[in-house]
């Protein structure tokens, strides 16, 4: 499996490979740029040239941004929705720039205007970012159902997808604490194969790009989003066993966003690696 975590980008988006070897990594998440600030400097040249160069240097087999967790392209506000497509656009023409294959996205929330009309304008957005990009695909994140959010249901995601036009560039990536807050169980291994299937039968596995692995804090159906590290949830262990052992998931990159950071990133990743012999 392709095992990894969320890295810091600190004192330079050059220095994130090497901050994932060095925790062991095959497989890395950034930010790139501040994700709670919409405003951001542009990437210079030599600052993506870096990045690539390091990346290239690294052996890592897979790597991914995180949208800015302002985003909402389910707004119905006007100036909210037009601020976060371009945030959108802007998150795509940086991986593009920083040869980073996937942008990673919540979704978004209908903020009661309806979820019909919230995937429409989700869709908008980005068949806007991609029309307007080169490579990137945009993964839409499965989430956990809390509030307004939408994307619990994976017939939400497809929806959104074909409503983006089915493009080739449209892909999903599961949470694991997302998916058991949203009612999915995953720790039955007869409940996780029924998981499977459902996400084949609608989504499609090829479109299954990514995963982010953590464990949750709340139980099955909760609706509420807190991650835990690897273990120490409602998932436990056993949560993460047949995801571990699941061929058909071998050559998608999975990362941590579990608490602690790197501080608890090696003791997860050992720890998914003991269940996956």
């Amino acid at each position: 499996m392709i095992l990894g975590a969320h890295v810091s980008v600190a004192g330079g988006v050059h220095l994130a490979p090497q901050n994932g070897v060095d925790l062991g990594c095959d497989a890395i998440q950034i930010f790139s740029k501040n994700q709670r600030q919409w405003a951001a400097k542009p990437l210079a040249d030599a600052e993506a040239k870096a990045f690539r160069d390091a990346y290239r240097a690294s052996g890592l087999k897979g790597v991914l941004v995180h949208g800015s967790y302002l985003i909402n392209c389910g707004s119905p506000d006007k100036a909210l929705w037009t601020k976060s497509r371009d945030a959108l656009l802007d998150e795509a023409h940086r991986c593009d720039q920083l040869g980073i294959p996937l942008l990673n996205v919540h979704p978004g929330a209908h903020m009661g205007s309806g979820p019909e009309a919230a995937m429409r304008r989700i869709a908008d957005a980005l068949r806007y970012a991609l029309d307007h990009t080169v490579s990137v695909s945009i993964l839409l994140e499965s989430m956990a159902g809390q509030g307004s959010t939408l994307g619990a249901r994976f017939a939400d995601l497809a929806t959104i997808r074909a409503l983006a036009g089915d493009d080739k560039r449209v892909g999903f990536c599961l949470d694991t604490c997302h998916l058991y807050a949203a009612g999915f169980d995953l720790k039955r291994p007869d409940a996780y194969e029924d998981v499977v299937r459902r996400a084949e039968k609608e989504l499609g596995l090829a479109q299954i790009r990514a995963f982010h692995l953590n464990d949750s804090k709340t139980p099955l159906g909760s609706h509420v989003d807190r991650h835990e590290n690897i273990g120490e949830g409602t998932l436990g262990t056993e949560g993460f066993r047949s995801l571990m052992r699941d061929r058909r998931f071998s050559k998608v990159p999975m990362v941590l966003e579990t608490p602690l950071a790197e501080e608890g990133y090696e003791k997860d990743l050992r720890t998914l690696r003991k269940l996956a012999e």
